[in-house]
Order: structure tokens, then sequence, then C-alpha cells
């Protein structure tokens, strides 16, 4: 079976950890009391940090020599 015939079949579990240890998702979010902040998180969706700024968790996420993306 080739690679792509493997990426087919793999678990949701499996997907889920594809990139875990390369990127990490950031997300702007909104308080219950409307602060703004944007969430760091894991490739599996667990959230690893809360920071005050875009520019900020873009850096943190580099520092630790992980791949920042958007989430919308």
């Amino acid at each position: 079976m080739n690679e792509i015939e493997k990426l087919r079949h793999i678990t949701p579990r499996e997907f889920a950890l594809l990139g875990l240890q390369d990127l990490a998702y950031i997300k702007r979010v909104a308080g219950s009391d409307g602060v703004v902040g944007f969430a760091v998180h894991a490739a599996d969706g667990t959230q690893v940090a809360l920071l005050p700024d875009r520019e900020i968790a873009f850096a943190t996420v580099r520092q630790h020599e992980l791949e920042p993306l958007s989430v919308h």
C-alpha cells in the first residue's frame, strides 16, 4: 500500500495526531467579559496557552520551534 492509500485509511485519532510535534493552531477568542485573546492549540485540539496578542502568540509558538497556523 502506498502512502496515499495509507492516508485514506487512517482513523480520526491518527488524523488528529498528524503534525502534533510540528504545528500549533492560533485562534482568536473572546472571554465572557468581552476581552479578546488568542488561544494556542496543539494539533489534537488541546488548548495549551491563552495569550493577549496575535503577534505574541505567533512569536511564542515559533520560539518553541513549532509552525503557527491561523484558525478562523
